[in-house]
């Protein structure tokens, strides 16, 4: 072995102590810094000598390639699902069955992870394949997605020849939070609990997108092991701690039901203060040689059985409805309750989605309600006592303006949800910078979401207009920032000044008004002042501009608000116009076209704007309108489409054609 190969080799075994240190012992030796430096040594190493990287190196733990779909995997031995008992008596009727079977045998309860059932197998101590439950006789492999998880080791304290282990993949209640939070800042949906996430993450195709969600994983069974023999439950669980799994270890056993039942119960009571989701406990037989006695029915072991808690409910009364304004400006009702003790937690709120939700349920101040969390973790109102009605209850109103700024909330047609239509709404200020500043608006390059957040907290910012006045030295005293870092952030702020006015309008984050539309806007309005004074009529003569859209812009100029944004960028000499070539060449007027695949001279974001200034248009989707698709490598369903419709196929070097 040579001193590159052994230096690899150290720093990898380093690498993997201190990631179980902190991961799964919880016990960190070395700071985050230190690690993330040999890390970065690791990867330097292994890119200059590719020869030497591994598979299970640490470095390919943050994701991988994406793949096409997931390969099926057939489980040696089936991956059971469990009894479930809703009552104490079920509870007792399983332990008579068992009680018929064997003798002399005790039990052991664990926690019932709401997440999804994994396989883990290890050949020679080494991680080389994990699959999903599935059917439970067929899975699908996921391998790439569990090596981001960092508890699962990739190479065991003892060689073992094989080992296949079972365990649950989870998202934690403070990560589940988070990712919510993101989701929401994103529009994208939100995950209604944490068992959706982590279903969701540990599927996806892109390990990437898996690595981002943090998932994490309790191991609770040996499900195949060669080179060691184990005869109890608990004396595995102890050999995988040792093996570096993650497992809730607990060393007690009960000589009975009664006394499984009652940490059952235990269990129940403490589940509020957990870091992860439970929907249950499970009481299983200790011995495994008489699980086997036991054996399993078509459906499930007979040496098992779940018992699954009923969701706490509470009674209490709606003190007051207020709203919150999220960081997309959804305002959103939330009950405020008389406080209640619910699932091991004091509540004292309740969301209330939207208005519609609150007329069909008829929810009013000064209502008894009954409350539930929603997966143990969002408190819900599930209906109201209306029998216990005096009188004296008031109805809710949403309010007209935004309680945070001022602005005026509006609720577009067909939609549940009203929003804030300020610019600078406190509440949503950072979602509207990072538009702001993005790729396809302002384009202001090494302004990232960690600097905004600085920006704003430490009240060098509250708008984005104010990204024109920031210095230098107000942008070094950030944190990982330095002179030549923060010169070089002024001078892409100064650029941006020089922008169109397609990327401004764009920039200003306008409801329903994107990036195609802002191109289509600005070349007709030239500049910013025209669109301010346009009328909707003026708008909705814009080919492509319906009455919605010209709502919204209208709506957007009304506020005094962002009209004080707009004049703002225009004292810090942003460009209000849209310049134009007068030699306009409109060979493409009246052609649609649909780009697909991935093209070698352009991004599709270059071809599509050489296709508009050519007076063109371009869709997302193919349809009898369209005049032409452009294919490039790996086209999709949209090439299909397009052949069956009989539209015109065009390559790459045809494009280059039709446009030279």
């Amino acid at each position: 072995m040579d001193k590159i190969q052994k230096r690899i080799k150290e720093l990898s075994d380093l690498l993997d102590y201190h990631s179980k240190k902190y991961y799964v012992d919880d016990n960190p030796e070395i700071s985050d810094y230190d690690y993330d430096k040999m890390l970065r040594e690791l990867e330097e190493l292994e890119n200059r000598y590719p020869q030497y990287l591994s598979p299970l190196s640490p470095t390919q733990r943050v994701g991988g390639k994406a793949a096409d779909k997931f390969e099926p995997v057939v489980h040696e031995v089936v991956m059971e699902s469990l009894q479930d008992a809703f009552s104490e008596d079920e509870v007792y009727d399983f332990d008579r069955r068992v009680s018929e079977t064997i003798s002399d045998y005790d039990y052991v309860v664990e926690h019932k992870i709401d997440g999804l059932s994994v396989s883990l197998e290890y050949k020679d101590g080494d991680f080389v394949r994990g699959s999903t439950r599935g059917d439970g006789n067929v899975g699908e492999d996921v391998t790439q997605n569990l090596k981001t998880i960092m508890t699962i080791p990739m190479h065991l304290s003892e060689k073992l020849p094989y080992l296949e282990v079972r365990g649950e993949v989870y998202i934690s209640k403070e990560n589940f939070r988070k990712i919510n939070a993101e989701r929401e800042e994103l529009e994208e949906p939100t995950f209604a609990n944490p068992r959706n996430a982590a279903a969701g993450s540990l599927r996806q195709l892109d390990p990437k997108i898996a690595s981002r969600r943090k998932m994490d994983i309790f191991v609770f069974n040996i499900q195949q092991i060669e080179g060691r023999e184990i005869t109890t439950h608990l004396e595995g669980l102890r050999y995988l701690r040792k093996l570096g799994f993650k497992t809730i270890l607990n060393n007690d056993t009960f000589p009975d039901i009664k006394a499984a039942f009652a940490r059952v119960l235990e269990i129940g009571e403490e589940r509020g203060n957990l870091s992860f989701d439970i929907d249950g406990a499970v009481i299983k037989v200790n011995d495994l040689n008489k699980r086997k006695i036991l054996g399993s029915t078509a459906k499930f072991p007979r040496w098992a059985i779940a018992y699954k808690y009923p969701p706490e409910q509470k009674e209490t009364r709606v003190s007051d409805i207020i709203v919150q304004v999220g960081r997309t400006g959804t305002v959103t009702p939330l009950a405020v309750l008389e406080p209640v003790h619910l699932a091991g937690t004091t509540v004292s709120r309740a969301t209330l989605h939207n208005l519609d939700f609150i007329d069909e349920k008829d929810i009013r101040i000064g209502d008894i309600v009954v409350v539930q969390k929603a997966g143990d973790i969002i408190p819900e109102i599930l209906e109201v006592k209306k029998e216990n009605r005096i009188g004296t209850e008031t109805v809710f109103r949403m309010p007209e303006r935004c309680p945070i700024c001022g602005a005026h909330v509006v609720r577009e047609e067909g939609e549940a949800a009203y929003r804030c239509t300020g610019a600078a709404c406190p509440a949503q200020i950072k979602r509207n910078i990072i538009h702001f500043v993005s790729r396809n608006a302002m384009d202001i390059d090494g302004l990232g979401p960690a600097i905004i957040q600085q920006l704003l907290e430490r009240n060098l910012i509250k708008n984005a207009a104010d990204l024109y006045y920031l210095k230098a030295e107000d942008i070094e005293i950030l944190d990982k920032m330095g002179k030549k870092s923060a010169q070089n952030l002024i001078n892409a702020i100064e650029n941006s000044k020089q922008s169109q006015l397609s990327r401004l309008i764009n920039a200003l984050g306008i409801r329903f008004v994107g990036e195609k539309a802002s191109k289509i806007i600005a070349k007709k309005m030239k500049t910013m002042d025209n669109l301010m004074e346009s009328t909707m009529d003026e708008l909705t003569a814009i080919d492509e501009i319906g009455c919605v859209m010209a709502e919204s812009i209208t709506d957007y100029f009304r506020e005094p608000q962002n009209r004080a944004l707009i004049e703002k960028l225009r004292m810090a000499g942003v460009n209000f116009t849209e310049e134009t070539d007068e030699k306009t060449d409109t060979r493409f007027e009246g052609m649609t076209f649909v780009l697909t695949g991935t093209l070698d001279s352009f991004t599709r974001s270059e071809a599509a704007e050489i296709i508009e200034n050519f007076g063109g248009k371009t869709s997302s989707s193919v349809s009898k309108k369209t005049t032409y698709v452009l294919a490039g490598k790996e086209a999709g369903s949209k090439l299909d489409k397009a052949n069956l419709l009989g539209i015109t196929v065009i390559s790459e070097d045809e494009f280059k054609g039709m446009i030279s």
